[in-house]
């Protein structure tokens, strides 16, 4: 018996909203908790007791966010229904000392975060964002959304080699963007960023700042089946996570329903905002004791929770076919994929398959399997981090898309939207 539908093809139109709004991880956050509390939910601090009213709940901490809705009635060893992902993208990030220059251009110095696919960030607008840190110890988002900076491809004159050898690019040398003409002047990007924010001069004493394509995200192909965009890989899960949540909340559930977010999935995941962090397991201990729960309510409701840990996955690449396993193609608008690794690259065993089978199948869902090619090395995920960390069942599962870590990457216009309603169906029990 499905479940009618809670999201469209307008989920994939606030897709793109969500995207261009959200640059960096923090902004990423912030996106999220608007939404959430437009749904009735209210910010906590980590700061503060807590008590154990029922209702919306979220805290959040840098570029991560744990958001939960405790339903009426909930004891304190209720189980947890989890959806998680990462709110970062591979990118370039600025350096500590970041103005720098040769030439009589003036450059920004910028340090490779991740592994993304370096040429897709040349030749392309690139604006600026992230967050500054103040004196008196607040922070404030920054976004310069406009062509600010671009790092230029040498021209095919001077690298004849190129098309015999392959395009080589150097980390430090080759991906430094250019946003200016004369020399170096220290403190001059600061300077810049306070004076477009309304900031004194000498305010900020610390910043977290990354480039990003301001190309709007669009839709794609003859039928317009396709959507194209930047940070797919992971911000597509983190949206469809938040929608998900905002629609069960104020149900009558089995479950304790939770959404969390992490930061650095992209660079091993071990920082106090990352799937590797305690995070996580601080938000759900605290909710059972602050409903009067003890040490075993805590054990009861951990060994009862199930988490889908959603990110992005590959689709078939029709000019590359054999890098992929030859029975598993996942293909855009199949559907959501389940990720499967038997050396636990991936966290899904059969009993967490027959979980998200059943809630698709509830949802009216679609989805196919991912497997990597045997003689291909497999990524991995918050998924396994989650599960051994805590002690959950967790599933990995995502959208499969194509040109992953690129600057702009590739998906099927309706699988955003079969993500979120397969989450709704699995939040509610």
């Amino acid at each position: 018996m499905t479940t009618p539908p809670c999201f469209d093809r307008g989920h994939t139109d606030d897709l793109m909203s969500f995207l261009t709004a959200s640059p960096s991880p923090y902004h990423a956050v912030a996106s999220a908790a608007e939404r959430l509390e437009k749904a009735g939910f209210r910010q906590v601090s980590e700061t503060d007791a807590w008590e154990g009213s029922t209702g919306g709940k979220y805290v959040l901490r840098g570029g991560a966010i744990v958001a939960w809705y405790v339903p009426e009635g909930a004891a304190p060893h209720t189980p947890f229904r989890i959806v998680g992902a990462h709110t970062d993208s591979p990118n370039l990030r600025v350096k500590p000392l970041p103005d720098t220059g040769a030439h009589g251009w003036r450059q920004v110095a910028v340090e490779i975060y991740g592994g993304p696919l370096l040429n897709s960030w040349l030749d392309r607008d690139l604006g600026l964002a992230g967050r500054l840190s103040l004196r008196d110890g607040s922070s404030v988002l920054v976004n310069v959304d406009r062509a600010l900076l671009r790092v230029p491809q040498l021209a095919i004159h001077l690298d004849r080699s190129v098309h015999t050898e392959g395009l080589k690019l150097d980390k430090q040398r080759h991906l430094q963007p250019i946003w200016g003409l004369g020399d170096p002047d220290e403190g001059d990007l600061i300077r810049f960023l306070e004076e477009e924010n309304g900031l004194q001069h000498g305010d900020v004493t610390g910043w977290d700042l990354m480039v990003h394509s301001i190309e709007r995200p669009s839709y794609l192909g003859r039928d317009r089946e396709l959507m194209a965009g930047p940070r797919l890989d992971n911000l597509l899960s983190v949206h469809a996570c938040t929608a998900a949540l905002a629609a069960v909340a104020g149900a009558d559930l089995p479950y304790i329903p939770v959404f969390v977010a992490f930061d650095h999935e992209e660079n091993g995941s071990q920082s106090d905002t990352g799937a590797d962090g305690p995070l996580l397991g601080s938000v759900l201990e605290r909710s059972v004791f602050a409903r009067g729960g003890s040490y075993e309510d805590k054990a009861r409701a951990f060994a009862g929770t199930v988490c889908l840990s959603s990110d992005t996955g590959h689709a078939v690449h029709p000019n590359y076919a054999e890098r992929h396993d030859p029975t598993h193609h996942p293909r855009a608008n199949g559907g959501p994929i389940l990720k499967v690794n038997v050396n636990n690259r991936y966290a899904t065993d059969g009993s967490g398959r027959a979980v998200f089978a059943a809630a698709c199948e509830k949802a009216g869902v679609p989805f196919q399997s991912f497997v990597s090619n045997n003689a291909m090395p497999c990524g991995t995920t918050i998924g396994p981090i989650t599960a051994a960390r805590h002690g959950i069942k967790t599933v990995d599962i995502g959208v499969a898309i194509l040109s992953m870590h690129s600057a702009r990457e590739l998906c099927g216009a309706d699988d955003p939207f079969l993500l979120a309603n397969a989450l709704v169906a699995f939040l509610e029990g």
